[in-house]
């Protein structure tokens, strides 16, 4: 289960201040829901995804005993 900041408050902030488990989380929720977003919605996603992509992507760059490579959000 998803345990941070809603998107109320998120949407206040730049992208760039989003940590990322709230990305990984949202992008998620979002691609589930492409085909019924409307244009806004459309463009919250394209900047999501532009963000996780300037970061790198949401790989971890070393797993270690209490995590994967893998960024979770739950």
């Amino acid at each position: 289960m998803y345990v941070g900041r809603d998107m109320t408050e998120l949407s206040m902030m730049p992208k760039t201040e989003w940590d990322k488990s709230e990305l990984a989380f949202f992008h998620h929720s979002l691609q589930q829901m492409v085909p019924y977003l409307n244009s806004e919605g459309q463009t919250i996603h394209r900047e999501i995804i532009e963000e996780i992509e300037n970061r790198g992507g949401l790989n971890r760059n070393e797993a270690d005993a209490a995590h994967g490579t893998k960024v979770t959000y739950d």
